[in-house]
C-alpha cells in the first residue's frame, strides 16, 4: 500500500508509520521545505541537514509531553510540519503565517522560544527542573549545533547539567558549521572525533556487532558504553563530556533514521544526563546547499528587493582601509557573510577574526586589542550584540577603548520575526557614559563615519540596517553636528530623522508640506546647538526613529529640551513597548505610526 506522506501532520500520524517507510518521508519533507522556502525565503541548508534527525526524535519521543528543544530554532521546519502545522508552513515567515523559529504560541510541541545560539542547554535543564519538582515523566531533548558550542553560555549549561545529573538527552548536531565555517578548539576537538581512524574501525565493528541486535535490545547500551570505553581510551582520550558527568555516544550517521531511532530508544533509558553525537551534512539532499553551505544558510524570497547593501560597503571599505592602516582589525562572531567581511577575510586573513557564536567574547577582545594600539571593528547584529552589553559596559567604555562597532540588522528586519528585531540598540547604547551613536542614511555617508572612525579615539557605534534605498549628498562630518537636509524659513515644522528609513520617510512627507528636515546623524551625543535654536515657542519637533520609544533618540532630544525649559512643542515616533512580530519592514513601520502621513497628521494636530 503506498503511503500518502502528504497526510503525515502529527507525531501520531508519523508513528504509524513503518521504520521503512521514514525514508520516503523525509524525501517527501525536504522537497516541501526546499519549494517553500525557495518562495518565502529562509534558513534553507540547516533546516534539510536536520530532516531525519527530527523525524527519529518523533518517532521515539512523545510531544507535547516531552520537551524537544532546537537551539537557535532555525532548524525547526521539519518540527513544525510533523506537530499540525502543515497546512500553515506555506506561510512560513509571511504576515499571519508560521514563525521561522519555535514559538509556543504556535504549537504546545514548541517547548520555548528561541532565536539566539547557545541557549538550549539552560532552557533543557531548567525544564528538567521543572520536570523533576513537579514529578513528571517528562522527557527532555536538547539539540544543538556545534557551531553553538563555540558560545559560553552552552559550557555553563554544561557545567550545571553535569553537576545536577538530570536524565537530559544532548543531542549534538554536527556539521561542521554554524552560519559560517566553524573556529576555535572546540570545532578541532569535534574534527578529530569524527576523523580518528581508528575510531572509524572501531565504529565499523560496532556496527557490525549491533546489526545482529534487534532493534529494541537492550544489548546495544552494552556496546554502546563499550564503544565508549574505547574512545576513552583508544581514541584521544575523549574525557571532556565523561568528566562534566555526561555520557558520551556516537558518533553517528544524521542521516540514517534507522540508526538514529535505534539509539535514542536505547539512551531514553538511561537516567542520568547523555551527549549523542550525530554527523550531519548542513543543506543534504539539495547539492547547491551542501556545496554552499554558509550561502544556502539563509535564502531571501523571490522578488525580494535588496536595494543597496550596508554590508558590502562596510567589507569594501575595511578591505581598502586595512591596505593603509595597519592597525585596522576586523572581528565577527560567526557573521563573515551576512555582515560583509568575506572581502575583507580573503584581503587580510590576518586581520580578520571569527570568533565564533562569542560576542560577549569578541566585545572584549576588541576592547584589549584597542588598548594595545589596534583598531579594532567589531561587525556584529543589532539583535546579537545584545548579548555583549556587559562587556561594552564594563570592558569598552569604562577603559574609554577606541572598539567601532558596526551595528548591522538595526531596526525592524521583517521575516526573521520578534527574536531578531534591532529595535533596542539605541536604547541599550545611549545611557553608556563615553559611547559615542552615529546612524548613516546612506552608503556614502556610511564611508564618511568610517573614515571619521579611524581617527576617533573612543567607543563608537555606527547603527544600519541591511540596506538603503536613496543616496544624497551629504556635508562634511563634525562631531555632535547634525546635518539640515532641507530648510524652509517659513515652517515651524522640524522633523529630525534618525538614520536612512526615517530620512526617506520625512522626505515623503515633505513633498506634501514643506517641512524643516534634519539628519541627526548623531544620536549621541545631541547636537545641543541646534536643539537650542529651534526650541521657540509656536515651533513643532517631531522625532521620527526605527527603535523603541523608550530610551530611544526622541527620549534623548525631549528630556534634553526638558532641561532646557521646553518652548517648543515635540512629539516622537517610534516604536511601542511591545515586542515586534511582523514579517515585513514596511508594515511594521506603519504599524508603529512611522509613516509620512502621520508626519503631517502630528504637524497639523500641534499647530
Amino acid at each position: 500500500m503506498t503511503v500518502d506522506y502528504d497526510k503525515i501532520t502529527t507525531p501520531s500520524d508519523l508513528k504509524r508509520l513503518n521504520i521503512s517507510e521514514l525514508d520516503g518521508l523525509c524525501a517527501k519533507l525536504r522537497e516541501r521545505i526546499i519549494n517553500v522556502v525557495e518562495k518565502n525565503g529562509g534558513h534553507l541548508a540547516s533546516n534539510l541537514g536536520t530532516v531525519e534527525l527530527t523525524v527519529a526524535l518523533h518517532y521515539v519521543y512523545d510531544c507535547p509531553k516531552d520537551k524537544i528543544i532546537f537551539d537557535v530554532g532555525h532548524q525547526s521546519y521539519t518540527h513544525k510540519i510533523l506537530t499540525g502545522r502543515s497546512e500553515a508552513f506555506s506561510g512560513l515567515r509571511q504576515n499571519g503565517g508560521l514563525s521561522g523559529f519555535p514559538k509556543p504560541e504556535e504549537s504546545d510541541c514548541d517547548a520555548f522560544t528561541a532565536g539566539h545560539a547557545s541557549t538550549s542547554l539552560s532552557v533543557a535543564l531548567g525544564l528538567a527542573e521543572a520536570a523533576r519538582q513537579l514529578g513528571s515523566d517528562t522527557d527532555i531533548v536538547a539539540v544543538i549545533g556545534d557551531g553553538a558550542l563555540t558560545g559560553g553560555m552552552a559550557y555553563e549549561a554544561l557545567n550545571a547539567i553535569g553537576s545536577e545529573g538530570l536524565p537530559i538527552t544532548i543531542v549534538l548536531n554536527d556539521n561542521n558549521m554554524s552560519i559560517s565555517k566553524n573556529v576555535g578548539a572546540m570545532s578541532k576537538y569535534l574534527t578529530r572525533l569524527r576523523v580518528s581512524k581508528k575510531y572509524v574501525g572501531m565504529k565499523n565493528e560496532i556496527k557490525r556487532a549491533v546489526s545482529i541486535i534487534p532493534i529494541f535490545g537492550d544489548g546495544i547500551l552494552h556496546v554502546m558504553d563499550k564503544s565508549k570505553v574505547l574512545l576513552k581510551r583508544i581514541v584521544l582520550s575523549n574525557k571532556m563530556f565523561e568528566e562534566m558527568g555526561i555520557s558520551y555516544y556516537g558518533p553517528f550517521d544524521g542521516h540514517n533514521v534507522r540508526e538514529l531511532i535505534r539509539t535514542f530508544n536505547q539512551v531514553k533509558k538511561k537516567r542520568g544526563p547523555s551527549i549523542v553525537h550525530i554527523i550531519t551534512d548542513k543543506g543534504h539532499g539539495l547539492k547547491s546547499a551542501v556545496t554552499d553551505p554558509e550561502h544556502s544558510h539563509g535564502i531571501s524570497s523571490v522578488g525580494a528587493m535588496s536595494g543597496n547593501d550596508f554590508s558590502k560597503d562596510l567589507g569594501d571599505f575595511l578591505s581598502e582601509a586595512a591596505s593603509r592602516d595597519n592597525r585596522v582589525m576586523a572581528v565577527t562572531a560567526a557573521m563573515a557573510i551576512g555582515t560583509g567581511l568575506e572581502k575583507f577575510a580573503i584581503s587580510h586573513p590576518d586581520r580578520f577574526k571569527d570568533v565564533g557564536i562569542a560576542e560577549e567574547h569578541a566585545v572584549t577582545y576588541c576592547a584589549a586589542m584597542a588598548a594595545g594600539g589596534l583598531k579594532p571593528y567589531f561587525a556584529v547584529y543589532s539583535t546579537f550584540l545584545q548579548r555583549g552589553f556587559d562587556q561594552i559596559v564594563h570592558d569598552v567604555c569604562i577603559g574609554n577603548h577606541a572598539v567601532t562597532f558596526c551595528v548591522d540588522r538595526a531596526g525592524v528586519v521583517g521575516a526573521d520575526g520578534v527574536t531578531h528585531q534591532g529595535v533596542f540598540d539605541l536604547s541599550y547604547l545611549l545611557p553608556i557614559p563615553n559611547m559615542t551613536v552615529m546612524c548613516p542614511t546612506d552608503g556614502k555617508e556610511f564611508r564618511s563615519m568610517l573614515e571619521f572612525s579611524l581617527l576617533f579615539d573612543g567607543p563608537l557605534a555606527i547603527r544600519y540596517p541591511k540596506s538603503y534605498e536613496n543616496v544624497r549628498e551629504h556635508k562634511e562630518i563634525v562631531y555632535g553636528k547634525w546635518e539640515v537636509m532641507s530648510a524652509h524659513k517659513e515652517s515651524k515644522v522640524f522633523v529630525l530623522c534618525e538614520g536612512g528609513r526615517a530620512l526617506d520617510i520625512a522626505f515623503k512627507s515633505g513633498e506634501q508640506k514643506k517641512l524643516n528636515i534634519v539628519n541627526a546623524r548623531f544620536v549621541k551625543p545631541l547636537d545641543t546647538e541646534y536643539l537650542d535654536g529651534i526650541n521657540k515657542k509656536g515651533n513643532i519637533v517631531i522625532t521620527v526613529e526605527d527603535n523603541i520609544r523608550l530610551g530611544g533618540f526622541g527620549m534623548s532630544v525631549l528630556g534634553y529640551l526638558n532641561s532646557r525649559g521646553m518652548q517648543c512643542k515635540c512629539a516622537i515616533l517610534a516604536h511601542d513597548d511591545v515586542f515586534i512580530d511582523d514579517r515585513d519592514i514596511s508594515s511594521s513601520l506603519a504599524g508603529s505610526g512611522i509613516t509620512a502621513e502621520n508626519i503631517i497628521n502630528i504637524a497639523k494636530s500641534l499647530e
